[in-house]
């Protein structure tokens, strides 16, 4: 059996008075990819981002390998191995892709082996080192994608949070980045994807949670999850 890598326990989260997510419980195993899927504003973002450290939780906990990580910023989620690919990707405009890369190495260890693994995330993206010196603004939208996925590859995570990646992007391309995902997980990494693109992300995921209005309302293995109850608790119809 894999054992827990983050468990998230009865989480309560405030933008000021306005309370974006309500007693929020998941498991995620170690290894796995899981899928957390819900309508725009159902509170995914949120929840990827607490988990990175950008908000703080008002109530509940985050557990990371058995230590409670409630509050830590960013700054100490990426150290214990917890990266995230944001939603819009936030490349660097004025750095090009190598530079932005290497912006996902700054922690010492990560420095120190930067360069070995800058040719594991060209070998996974050719289009990348065929790019190095281009502005990160000068790729395409699926180009840059690849580039954030990249980048948070460089800090060598164990846990990568995605939000929204195929958002805008086109279907080949989509298709191209998730058979790099389920290369990126052969080698033990755990992943959890944010999208509002329920059937490939039910495809990929291994477990899978539904959001509504800052609530998990449906949880369970993909196969096992029907159309009727994914739709009845996505749309709350």
């Amino acid at each position: 059996m894999a054992s827990t890598c983050l468990e998230i326990n009865h989480l309560d989260v405030h933008y000021g008075d306005l309370q974006a997510l309500w007693d929020v419980s998941l498991k995620i195993e170690k290894g796995r990819i899981i899928s957390i899927i819900g309508a725009n504003g159902a509170g995914k973002s949120t929840l990827l981002q607490t988990i990175a450290g950008a908000h703080t939780p008002s109530r509940g906990e985050i557990v990371h390998l058995g230590e409670k990580i409630n509050g830590f910023k960013p700054y100490r989620t990426l150290p214990r191995g917890i990266a995230l690919v944001p939603e819009g990707r936030h490349i660097f405009p004025r750095l090009t892709v190598e530079e932005n890369l290497l912006v996902g190495a700054y922690l010492p260890k990560a420095r120190k082996r930067s360069r070995q693994v800058m040719e594991r995330v060209y070998s996974l993206f050719p289009v990348l080192r065929q790019r190095a010196g281009q502005m990160g603004t000068n790729l395409s939208g699926g180009e840059q994608q690849m580039l954030a996925i990249g980048r948070a590859l460089m800090s060598e995570p164990e846990v990568i949070l995605f939000d929204e990646i195929s958002l805008g992007l086109a279907p080949k391309i989509i298709k191209n980045i998730y058979a790099t995902l389920l290369e990126i997980n052969k080698t033990g990494v755990t992943m959890v994807l944010v999208e509002q693109d329920v059937q490939r992300s039910l495809k990929t995921a291994e477990y899978a949670y539904v959001m509504q209005e800052g609530r998990i309302v449906l949880e369970g293995r993909p196969a096992e999850l029907t159309d009727e109850a994914v739709r009845k608790a996505y749309f709350g119809v």
